[in-house]
């Protein structure tokens, strides 16, 4: 498989224009002459063009990506300029782009604080064309782009926030209760088998339709899971846009997706054209929300952006989100004493409850210990490895220069398995996110500052709520004990996780 993957990779690169090259090269030259005192961070571009990207793919397929950044940090530790011997940022090339990458706490801190003063959001081109459906945007277009993002989080906010969520706890509750239902057992075999990371992905996805377009419709849920799909699979993809190729597929799933969306909203702003203006809109769900608020300036959204919003929220967590689902049940098979911490927790909370009462907002507060474990997991094998910035100027960071154009990279895989900030990293330990919890900046599944993933808090009570309904039902093992995830490029189980899943009630008499 890695051949074949050198062997794609190698076609795509002959297509790369040689006078692009060379005008890096010249780019960069440019650069050097004015260094002044302050050299480049110390580092390898690697090979021409492809840099080092085979080799951080290579790490991420064994299941170990922070190997790439371990030991780089080791080698170039003692080039550091700075007064301390350990590296805190190496250059490298991924992605065809030279690349700093920071290595500390400290360096997130930097990245996140310095968001449009010195460094601005930034994604490979491709990525843009996938999520945009559109042809790479130029710099007008992405100018936009970063507009928009900033109005996205503005205007999701309210939505997102635990004052805006904690109604839809019970809605949630009830949702999960009857994915379980229809999935994870069929009532005839004491052994069932199911295979956890896909069914982990329908439930992100339907779980978001169900709270963002509010549709239980199962027509619905398949046709708009199927584009999901095309367009997933455009994310590790070769960026090749051409009629046939997967990468083509996912574009056309990713503008089918959004305009499924908007004729949603638009059904929705006919059904709503009846209400009065004034009514009040607090007990509504978050799509009739959504058409029905208005702004400072007293305008409200068009369905298109309605549209939009809601596309990126049900877009950014089918991947991430299934993968940490999956990733919990995998640690909860495997330890039985955490398992059964969960299990004490959550059975407490369901026996304080009436028979048939859902959960609430008061019964999340209480899930501690269960929070303490996903966080441990997604410390472990996060669902992301992090983002890129692109410096807007000149700037010195410990003693290197970054010049303007040049990207960042921070990678949650230089934290959270550095034993400066978590020791004896391998030790799973929910108790680390007890108190006051690890250093700051060094725990960052969901970012930080001002683009800190507005979604952080969606995604805790989804979690929980799952924790909660499949441990006081179910008890799990791996059929494959030895099955890993690995990142491919995104983080997925070698297998699909497939487990056997008995009934406490079952599970208690074999």
């Amino acid at each position: 498989m890695e051949e074949l993957l050198m062997i794609l990779i190698s076609s795509v690169l002959v297509c790369v224009p040689l006078y692009y090259y060379i005008f890096k090269i010249r780019v960069n030259g440019t650069k050097n002459e004015r260094l002044d005192q302050h050299k480049l961070p110390p580092g390898s571009t690697g090979w021409p063009i492809i840099g080092e990207t085979l080799e951080y793919l290579r790490t991420g397929k064994k299941g170990v990506p922070e190997k790439f950044i371990a030991d780089r940090r080791n080698k170039y530790k003692n080039s550091s300029s700075s007064s301390s011997a350990n590296c805190k940022v190496f250059k490298t090339s991924l992605l065809f782009e030279d690349m700093a990458v920071l290595c500390t706490a400290a360096g997130n801190k930097f990245l996140f604080s310095n968001e449009k003063k010195l460094v601005k959001s930034w994604w490979p081109p491709h990525l843009d064309k996938l999520i945009f459906a559109d042809s790479a945007p130029d710099e007008k277009a992405k100018a936009f782009i970063t507009e928009e993002s900033t109005r996205f989080r503005n205007t999701m906010a309210p939505y997102l926030k635990p004052a805006g969520l904690q109604k839809y706890v019970g809605t949630m509750d009830t949702f999960t209760k009857k994915h379980l239902d229809m999935y994870w057992e069929d009532g005839k075999d004491d052994d069932q088998v199911i295979k956890a990371h896909p069914l982990a992905k329908k439930y992100a996805f339907t779980m978001a339709c169900r709270l963002m377009l509010d549709t239980e419709d199962q027509q619905v849920f398949t046709k708009l899971e199927n584009l999901m799909k095309d367009l997933s699979s455009g994310f590790t993809s070769l960026p090749i846009d051409l009629p046939g190729t997967q990468f083509n597929r996912a574009i056309r799933g990713s503008r089918q997706l959004r305009e499924e969306i908007k004729n949603i909203v638009t059904q929705r702003r006919i059904h709503l054209s009846t209400r009065k203006v004034d009514e009040d809109v607090d007990g509504l769900d978050m799509l009739s929300s959504l058409i029905m608020d208005t702004g400072s300036d007293g305008l409200g959204l068009s369905d298109s952006e309605i549209a939009s919003k809601l596309y990126g929220v049900i877009v950014s967590g089918y991947d991430n989100f299934s993968s940490t689902l999956a990733t919990i049940v995998m640690y909860l098979a495997e330890l039985p004493h955490v398992y059964d911490a969960v299990l004490k927790e959550q059975r407490q909370i369901a026996e304080s409850k009436a028979a048939g009462e859902l959960l609430n907002w008061a019964d999340i507060q209480k899930m501690k210990y269960s929070w303490s474990v996903a966080c441990e997991v997604m410390r472990l094998l996060p669902p992301n490895s992090g983002t890129f910035r692109e410096a807007i100027s000149d700037f010195v960071y410990e003693g290197y220069l970054i010049p303007k154009g040049m990207k960042l990279n921070w990678n949650v895989h230089s934290t959270h398995k550095n034993p400066e900030y978590f020791p004896d990293p391998e030790k799973f330990d929910p108790s680390r996110f007890e108190g006051q919890g690890p250093p700051p900046y060094s725990f960052v599944p969901f970012g930080g500052g001002p683009r800190m993933c507005p979604g952080k808090e969606y995604s805790r009570l989804k979690m929980l709520v799952f924790m909660h309904n499949v441990v006081t039902r179910y008890r799990w093992e791996k059929v494959f004990p030895d099955e890993k995830f690995v990142w491919d490029p995104a983080l997925v189980p070698t297998k699909g996780l497939p487990i056997r899943v008995f009934t406490h009630n079952k599970s208690q008499s074999n």
